[in-house]
């Protein structure tokens, strides 16, 4: 099979798209023919090493974690995935025409949604709703501001955020005020980037954050003594010595949540943006252009 390996850390052009074997699955996994997958931001952190504290990679490596497609054959101990049957995934090792699942993470596909909309979802959706309900944890009437709303995670978390109770604030740069506005179901916005409209803060019940560094060091003390700091990027070091609760995660897979979310999508509650599609075949430049930002959405890979 045609799959894109790195064989070291370093810029996209340690990228390589390759023959390589077809993964062998174990009984309680499947073999899925991937239709598509996506790049996410932790792919060109592990690609580049800046990431390998946290996810060392044994070379030679396929990155990838969104993962839609159709089942190939399955493990013995697998049942219900008949061959065909169109899956989407938190999984891993997706820059490839092949790659293996277990069963357990495995979800089907909305009908409503192509292979290159489900591939947008997995890590994404996933990430935001779990920053929301695992780390937030918010109650009815709570006042919860979402940095880098506009973001896939981000864009998640305010959807999740809304379905919970909370009041959502969207973080976003003064710029995208009217846009996150028009495009999420929010109270309102605030300008991140703006001293001004910072410093009117005051009192939140929570901050789920998706954006890290001085921007977050500028919004921390406006949450009230008690509330919530919930991170995707780790503890902050401004965290230290306030009287709140901080919570870090890490996605992990949830099949049946990442079905709910999925039928959210394609009911049109919430939208993840997909800039461009691209062949797997063109990963490099794919890389390039997603870590140089700005794209407006997610790059869907197709093999």
């Amino acid at each position: 099979m045609k799959a894109v390996v790195l064989h070291e850390y370093g810029d996209a052009s340690q990228l390589k798209y390759e023959d390589t074997d077809v993964p062998q699955y174990g009984d309680n996994e499947v073999l899925v023919k991937v239709r598509a997958t996506s790049i996410n931001p932790i792919d060109w952190k592990v690609r580049s090493g800046a990431a390998k504290a946290r996810f060392p990679v044994e070379f030679p490596a396929i990155l990838g974690r969104d993962l839609a497609g159709e089942v190939e054959a399955c493990g013995n101990s697998v049942s219900g995935f008949p061959k065909g049957m169109r899956v989407m995934a938190l999984a891993n090792g997706t820059y490839a025409e092949y790659t293996t699942a277990k069963a357990d993470t495995l979800a089907p596909i909305p009908d409503a949604l192509t292979f290159e909309q489900a591939a947008a979802l997995p890590l994404v959706t996933l990430t935001g709703t779990q920053l929301i309900e695992r780390a937030v944890k918010p109650q009815p009437g709570w006042t919860v501001l979402v940095t880098g709303a506009l973001g896939s995670v981000g864009r998640s978390a305010v959807h999740v955020a809304g379905k919970h109770g909370a009041r959502v604030l969207a973080g976003v740069r003064a710029a995208e005020r009217d846009r996150a506005l028009r495009e999420l179901h929010v109270d309102s916005a605030v300008a991140i980037d703006d001293e001004q409209e910072i410093a009117k803060l005051f009192d939140l019940d929570a901050i789920a954050d998706t954006v890290d560094g001085p921007t977050i060091q500028r919004l921390i003390k406006a949450i009230r003594a008690g509330g919530v700091l919930g991170s995707v990027l780790g503890v902050p070091e401004a965290a230290n010595g306030l009287d709140i609760r901080v919570s870090a995660i890490m996605a992990v897979p949830d099949a049946s949540r990442l079905y709910q979310l999925a039928e959210d999508v394609a009911r049109s509650e919430f939208t993840i943006p997909i800039a461009r599609v691209m062949k797997l075949s063109e990963i490099q430049e794919a890389h390039r252009l997603a870590e140089h930002g700005g794209t407006g959405g997610k790059i869907i890979l197709v093999p």
